[in-house]
């Protein structure tokens, strides 16, 4: 096999500077769509703030109905939970964006943060776990899901594998408030994370 056909077949770990050079990216919402971004725990955002000085990072964010409808979305058997968790009464933190909509951290070569201080829905993304199904966001605006055919080569191309990723899933949701685990009862402590309006 030669060297060319060797590098066509190995996966590509700069799938996500390429895209940042070529498209949208999943670090760029559209203008007036904030309110479906996803929220930021006080742990993730401390982890940030280890690697990068800036606090123009964050910005507070009211829980809106389009943001609550789109968590449920993410957690469809535990709607109540996503209730309790993001009252309308409350606000949480959120990835600070610029006017076009980037992210604060997206630079010329993709993202700027080390990949362990992402936040977890930053890490896990195209992937996501429906349950114990592992599956993916069918975003036309990720690169990695137009240039593969199917979850394996997604997971190759990203070299990771499916028990990294259930971990750092694991990890968004107890950070977020949630139970590890889909069906076990909700942390005490949750309901203290995010802010009150009043």
């Amino acid at each position: 096999m030669t060297d060319e056909a060797k590098q066509k077949k190995s996966p590509d770990p700069h799938v996500c500077k390429r895209c940042s050079e070529l498209s949208s990216t999943c670090c760029r919402l559209t203008p007036g769509e904030e309110d479906v971004c996803f929220p930021l725990s006080q742990m993730e955002r401390e982890r940030i703030l280890e690697c990068v000085v800036n606090t123009g990072a964050f910005t507070i964010a009211h829980n809106s109905k389009p943001f609550v409808d789109n968590i449920k979305r993410m957690f469809p058997r535990e709607k109540e939970l996503v209730d309790q968790l993001f009252p309308e009464c409350k606000q949480h933190f959120r990835l600070a964006t610029h006017s076009d909509g980037a992210c604060v951290f997206l630079g010329t070569q993709g993202c700027v943060l080390p990949r362990e201080a992402r936040p977890y829905y930053c890490q896990l993304f195209p992937f996501w776990f429906s349950g114990e199904r592992l599956t993916y966001f069918t975003t036309s605006d990720c690169l990695a899901v137009r240039e593969c055919r199917t979850k394996l080569q997604m997971l190759e191309l990203f070299r990771i594998g499916k028990a990294e990723l259930k971990l750092l899933h694991g990890r968004l949701r107890l950070a977020w408030g949630l139970p590890p685990k889909e069906g076990m009862p909700l942390l005490e402590h949750a309901f203290s994370r995010y802010k009150s309006l009043k």
